[in-house]
């Protein structure tokens, strides 16, 4: 499992939400990428003049919080958390932009390959809760996310899950917590007016 996707992933969401107005609601079960896509668009989150979310720079940090890698030799879990944590002390930062912020990326939902399904996908009243399941060839990699957001901040936990493949490591589980703030506005030329 590699931890450079996972943090895509999570820059992913953190842009997603980072969009997300927390009056309009999402509910949808067994639902393919687009069909989530649709129903998001649909609720109006992010995407009307009234948006709540503040557009602006914002700071994420990503922490593994477990990791569990049958056969990896004893330690090896630490020192990745470790490593993971050396590499990014202070977080990142991204600056999003008021167009960003009034509609999430149209691949967020379905990925490059669109192999993905839903098992279930809600937000509502400043809260996401999702679990989402994608063929990745020799098994499946099942990624559930719950947590809370705002127009300034959130907060979510994500759960990764390789089922199956062949050799020592065929199913991992990783944890990750993913945590971010609005901290003031744009600046140079990935600034935008608001």
């Amino acid at each position: 499992m590699k931890t450079t996707a996972a943090a895509a992933a999570a820059f992913a969401l953190a842009t997603l939400l980072a969009a997300c107005d927390s009056s309009p609601e999402v509910d949808v079960k067994d639902a393919n990428a687009s069909q989530v896509a649709d129903a998001v668009r649909k609720s109006g989150i992010g995407g009307s003049d009234d948006f709540q979310v503040r557009p602006g720079l914002w700071e994420s940090k990503v922490a593994i919080e477990e990791i569990d890698i049958p056969g990896m030799p004893a330690g090896m879990q630490e020192t990745m958390k470790k490593t993971f944590a050396e590499r990014q002390p202070t977080g990142f930062t991204s600056c999003l932009t008021p167009e960003e912020a009034r509609k999430p990326k149209e691949d967020f939902f379905a990925g490059k390959d669109n192999k993905c399904r839903y098992d279930h996908f809600k937000m509502a009243d400043g809260k996401i809760d999702a679990k989402m399941r994608c063929d990745a060839g020799e098994g499946a990699q099942v990624m559930e996310m719950a947590g809370t957001y705002s127009a300034d901040s959130y907060s979510m936990t994500m759960t990764t899950l390789r089922e199956g493949g062949a050799g020592p490591g065929g199913e991992a589980r990783m944890k990750m917590r993913m945590d971010a703030k609005r901290v003031g506005e744009c600046q140079g030329k990935t600034a935008s007016a608001e």
